[in-house]
């Protein structure tokens, strides 16, 4: 085995001493001298490090492996390696080739991985424009990098020992590569691998990697045995064997193989459908793999090389083929477990130190200006030439900049064969970390899509139509839903939430004979991780940017067991349903739902509340609750914000029993509470809608403010705060709102005229459907209201948000809010400590007008109070 540096140069009698596992501290053994026990605790230190430094670099939207090299460079001889008592502990010289062959293992698998997601035909099919482009991206850098060669050898002391050939190659295959797992990931996570743009960066990047891996191989082949070995080992000739024997490697692997790999897949997806597994074949493929490396590495060719091939011939079947069975049970021991140590170990023989004096770090600057400078102008030029616009040209050259993983494999190859010393080593390492890190930030900065762009002008939806006592518009009409039809969008994070959806979509259509229409668009949100499934997902699940229906042909089976439910409920429920997916990251997976929502013209949002109680049935303070976490509840506040219709949030504690029902067993109570404003208007017309359904008994109870009209009434007024934190306050419409009117787009209304109008036409058109009650609150309002969800008389309890409030709700604002997105009723009966063991249905009415949100400060009689006191004065019993 070569080894990473004289420093680490480990005889064979050396190896052969070092043994596995010790007897233990009690027998006298220290574990740090044993192989296995210090290749535990290098590991733990390289993850630790690198996914701590990860979590650092996220907001910069930085791939993991930069953190994973930075993470190598701190605990190599850069940093903490500069002890030597500290090296020689955790880092000794016999066992470097323990880590590294457990690496290049993870390595070799990883690369089977790139090779699942490459898909040939894709890169075929890319025309013209992606392959001048590609060539271009190639042959500039690659001659920019053999013109830099030259300046390095003679600059930097001991460059010269390698042969000029290998030398050459290797630096101009290391300024002309563009890292495509690397680049697939920054696309999708800004929302460009399925755009124009996107799809020819990744079939430039596709073409790219083809023409490296051949470079690659031509450069491993004359490098040959450099630096060891017997003459012959040099000779022209050998490298000439070397080539000839891995280009029939390739022929032999895609006209052998891949013919028996499409029948191995045909059997495996046979073994899945029918549900005898398929573990088999799993084996049998990473067997191959294995296998394919064993053979390139015999040729003289490095084994990640067979492993990438071999996985260029396995079939790509779509998000549920036999490809993405492989890849979901292999990536994730391979990208969080083995890889982190190959990048770490990239980073541990680089010693930054030997970068000395101002000529050495000129050499750097000059690397790393000739590699930006080469791939970009390269690029520009061709997709100039080619039609594209000058911006979107400066873009698509700032993406094929990326390095990332073969840059490191070409320059770990480069060292092992001593072509490279330690001093380029370091800089053409620090080179790969500046120009992968530059890219994201410049591509965001350059790239500023107009958001649905030809989409026209947006048309906002909400489920009520114009109040009765006010005037109608033209564009109030054409905001109002077709009463014979309900879109409705539901989104869901996996199959927990889909009982609970289905029984309120249920809920919601309301007449079961005649069946009312009711088109669901289901919306799978998915969240967008560094993980090969996760791209190839996101890549099937996306058009031009944006997430699309993929019906099913006739025959074939559901993927999962969500689509099993929905296509159940599709049947038997005579409701049409279509599955969507968004793969998006989670910071903007609101775009997604806000563009499917406007381009399928739905009415409703449905979301699912970030807090979930685990198990079934109905809840109480004892049950477990799950929370998903702050970055989903983020999602859903942002979705609120941006919808372009009426939203509602769920809050499930076990709707409907906690399992999907059918129509006919539909039974249970549903209790609207009313307290006035749009957004309980909004809640009111859902209602009627459940009412019609002959399984749902419908009650309202509207609070009257029993102060109203008398002496002890205060005159409430909300007004913007600058000192209070959104995220921890309930925010409140910025149109003016004050104890007797409510600012609507068309013109200022009494408050209790349009909700007395509401009110009296509902109760008009529902007749004996619905029970209705008011009640008079003096005290309370907040005990009244959690009352009715603890009393277990309904299932579901709907709400408005109340963000243009009546005198009660508004006097709410200065409660300590724990869920400010669900308003102040919602957040009382959504918290857990009261006892609440109802389903809560959160709804938003969508207005313009009431758009921007902000903190409030409450006024009373004229006079700001003290937000602590007047929360003490309403705290509960």
């Amino acid at each position: 085995m070569n080894t990473s540096s004289p420093s680490s140069t480990v005889s064979a009698a050396e190896m052969a001493a070092v043994k596995t596992s010790s007897n233990g501290v009690w027998q006298g053994d220290d574990p740090l001298h044993f192989a296995f026990p210090l290749l535990i605790l290098q590991t733990l230190l390289i993850l630790a490090l690198s996914r701590l430094l990860a979590f650092l670099l996220r907001p910069l939207r930085q791939p993991k492996v930069i953190a994973e090299i930075v993470a190598g460079i701190l605990l190599g001889p850069s940093a903490l390696g500069r002890n030597a008592a500290y090296l020689s502990a955790l880092f000794p010289p016999w066992s470097a080739p323990i880590l590294e062959s457990a690496a290049n293992l993870g390595l070799l698998l990883f690369l089977f991985l790139v090779g699942l997601e490459l898909d040939l035909r894709s890169v075929r099919r890319s025309g013209r424009r992606a392959f001048a482009i590609a060539a271009a991206g190639i042959s500039l850098p690659f001659a920019c990098g053999v013109g830099v060669a030259f300046v390095l050898r003679r600059a930097i002391p001991g460059a010269d020992q390698a042969g000029y050939a290998p030398f050459l190659v290797f630096m101009g295959v290391a300024l002309s590569i563009t890292a495509f797992p690397v680049l697939a990931r920054i696309l999708a996570e800004l929302k460009l691998l399925t755009t124009p743009i996107g799809e020819t960066a990744l079939a430039a990047a596709a073409f790219n990697d083809v023409a490296a891996w051949v470079l690659l191989a031509l450069a491993v082949a004359i490098s040959g045995g450099s630096g060891s070995g017997s003459s012959a080992a040099r000779s022209p000739v050998v490298s000439v064997w070397v080539l000839l024997c891995g280009a029939a490697f390739v022929a032999a692997w895609m006209l052998v193989v891949k013919p028996a790999m499409a029948w191995v897949a045909r059997r495996a997806d046979a073994d899945a459908s029918s549900g005898a597994g398929g573990d088999a074949w799993v084996a049998a493929t990473l067997a191959g793999a294995l296998a394919s490396g064993l053979a390139t590495d015999a040729i003289g060719i490095h084994a990640i090389f067979g492993a990438f091939v071999f996985g260029l011939t396995v079939p790509k079947g779509g998000d549920g083929g036999f490809a993405a069975r492989v890849t979901a049970r292999v990536e994730d021991v391979v990208a969080e477990l083995l890889l982190p140590l190959y990048f770490a170990s990239s980073g541990l023989k680089t010693d930054v130190a030997t970068i000395r004096g101002a000529e050495a770090w000129g050499m750097l600057a000059l690397v790393i200006a000739t590699a930006c400078a080469g791939k970009v102008a390269g690029t520009f030029g061709v997709a100039m030439a080619c039609g594209m616009g000058a911006g979107d040209a400066i873009v698509l050259g700032v993406l094929m900049n990326t390095k990332g993983l073969v840059e490191l494999i070409v320059l770990n190859i480069g060292r092992e064969r001593k072509v490279l010393n330690d001093e380029t080593f370091a800089i053409l390492v620090l080179m790969a970390l500046v120009t992968t890190f530059i890219t994201t930030p410049t591509v965001m900065a350059l790239y500023k899509p107009a958001r649905r762009r030809g989409r026209g002008q947006l048309h906002h939806r909400k489920l009520q139509g114009p109040a009765p006592s006010a005037p109608s518009s033209p564009s109030a009409g054409a905001a109002t839903v077709n009463a014979k039809e309900l879109r409705v969008l539901a989104c869901i994070r996996g199959g927990d939430d889909v009982p609970a959806l289905i029984n309120l979509i249920e809920t919601i259509r309301g007449h079961t004979q005649p069946r009312r229409l009711v088109k669901l668009y289901i919306l799978r949100m998915v969240e967008l991780t560094e993980r090969t499934s996760s791209i190839l997902l996101a890549r099937a699940a996306r058009r031009n940017g944006l997430p699309f229906l993929r019906p099913r042909r006739a025959g074939d089976p559901p993927h999962d067991q969500v689509d099993v439910a929905f296509d159940t409920y599709a049947q038997l429920g005579h409701v049409h349903v279509r599955a969507m997916a968004a793969v998006s990251a989670l910071h903007t997976m609101h775009e997604d739902v806000a563009a499917v929502a406007e381009d399928k013209r739905v009415s409703l949002v449905v979301l699912p509340f970030h807090k979930r109680q685990a198990g079934h049935g109905h809840g109480d303070d004892a049950a477990e609750t799950e929370n998903l976490g702050p970055e989903w509840r983020a999602v859903n506040r942002r979705i609120l914000r941006e919808a372009p219709c009426s939203v509602a949030v769920l809050v499930d504690r076990g709707f409907g029993g906690g399992e999907q029902v059918s129509s006919e067993q539909v039974a249970h109570g549903v209790c609207v509470v009313f307290f006035g404003g749009p957004d309980d208007r909004e809640a009111l017309e859902l209602a009627g809608r459940m009412a019609e359904h002959p399984g749902v008994q419908v009650a309202v109870v509207r609070f009257v403010d029993g102060k109203a009209g008398s002496e002890e009434q205060s005159e409430v007024t909300l007004r913007p705060s600058n000192t209070k934190n959104a995220d921890r306050s309930y925010t409140f419409s910025t149109a003016a709102i004050d104890t007797h009117k409510e600012k609507v787009a068309i013109s200022i209304y009494p408050l209790q005229e349009l909700d007395e109008a509401a009110v009296a036409e509902f109760r008009q058109r529902m007749g004996s459907l619905v029970r209705f009650e008011e009640r008079v609150v003096v005290g309370n309002v907040i005990e009244e209201v959690v009352s009715i969800g603890k009393s277990g008389e309904y299932g579901l309890v709907v709400v408005g948000k109340g963000r243009l409030p009546s005198v009660m709700v508004a006097q709410l604002a200065v409660r300590p809010a724990e869920h400010p997105e669900l308003g102040p009723i919602g957040d009382a009966l959504a918290s857990s400590g009261h006892g609440v063991t109802s389903s809560v249905l959160v709804v938003q009415q969508h207005d313009m007008s009431n758009a921007d949100e902000v903190p409030v400060s409450v006024v009373v009689d004229g006079h700001a109070h003290d937000d602590a006191e007047l929360a003490k004065d309403m705290a509960e019993p």
